[in-house]
């Protein structure tokens, strides 16, 4: 028995007719937005010199992590109140991160057009691969010193390749 090619086009019509609301009809969210998105990192003192040297992003604060104290709990500003985090675990190894079901395929950080470029150059200096704007137009994909993916792009916030993201 040959099975039916699933229609996966179909399947968004019927998704967005369940649940994408027009603006005017949806109500208010319940979030005041990302207070902080926390990742794992293998080596402190490398993806602080990273994310504040490559990237550009200021960090705002370091403690011990209240569930265990030999690890350290650390945020950058990524902007308009966000933060990026980051938890090490000295004494129990993580495995190297890897795309499954229920985990992170990447993090999106808008940035102003002149930040953009000098982050690419940045990039560039060290030799780290990405792709982008070849095949996208206004965003840099490439992984970070443990290899979470990112995307920089020069999109504004809530703005999708020029186009609005319905908000």
């Amino acid at each position: 028995m040959v099975e039916a090619a699933v229609d996966y086009a179909a399947k968004r019509v019927a998704l967005e007719a369940k649940y994408l609301k027009p603006k005017a009809a949806r109500p208010e969210s319940t979030a005041r937005g990302v207070h902080h998105l926390a990742l794992i990192c293998s080596d402190i003192d490398r993806t602080m010199q990273f994310y504040t040297e490559v990237l550009g992003f200021p960090l705002v604060e370091l403690f011990e992590n209240r569930d265990l104290p030999s690890s350290t709990h650390f945020f950058f500003d990524i902007g308009n109140g966000n933060l990026l985090a980051f938890f090490d675990f000295p004494e129990d190894p993580m495995p190297a991160t890897r795309e499954s079901v229920g985990g992170m395929h990447h993090i999106a950080i808008a940035v102003h057009p002149e930040h953009f470029d000098s982050i690419r150059a940045s990039l560039d200096a060290l030799n780290i691969e990405y792709f982008g704007p070849d095949r996208v137009e206004n965003s840099l994909y490439f992984h970070d010193p443990d290899g979470a993916l990112l995307e920089i792009t020069r999109d504004p916030l809530e703005e999708m390749e020029g186009q609005a993201l319905g908000m």
